[in-house]
């Protein structure tokens, strides 16, 4: 697919699809006979997988060697779980870190309505 179905399937802008492509984040791009860049189908989740990450909170460093982990046929078993292990402790935690912020939001939104009430409004 070209970038401009890419960046209609997934939201991103076409220059975002290219720094992405610089840094290595997508690999899987070719060349068609025109030298217009050819997405393979995956591409769609790929980048998909990278704005998810993004949002929380990795950066594009660690995007790119959990990628690069998971389309390594150098890493063994035990070092890709040893990665994986320590992304998804990472997205544990900051799961932890959001529904503190959500308990607090809903105290103070329980608190603010009930004041509401108080007053009449």
């Amino acid at each position: 697919m070209r970038i401009s179905e890419l960046e209609r399937r997934t939201g991103v802008s076409r220059d975002t699809l290219r720094y992405y492509e610089k840094q290595g984040l997508l690999r899987e791009v070719g060349r068609s006979g025109n030298n217009y860049r050819e997405y393979p189908e995956q591409a769609v989740d790929r980048v998909s997988m990278v704005r998810q990450l993004k949002g929380l909170g990795f950066s594009l460093t660690e995007i790119r060697e959990l990628l690069d982990a998971l389309r390594s046929d150098r890493i063994n078993c035990r070092e890709g779980a040893a990665v994986m292990a320590r992304k998804r402790a990472g997205v544990e935690a900051r799961i932890r870190e959001l529904q503190a912020v959500s308990a607090l939001l809903e105290q103070q939104q329980a608190r603010l309505e009930a004041s509401a009430r108080a007053h009449g409004l």
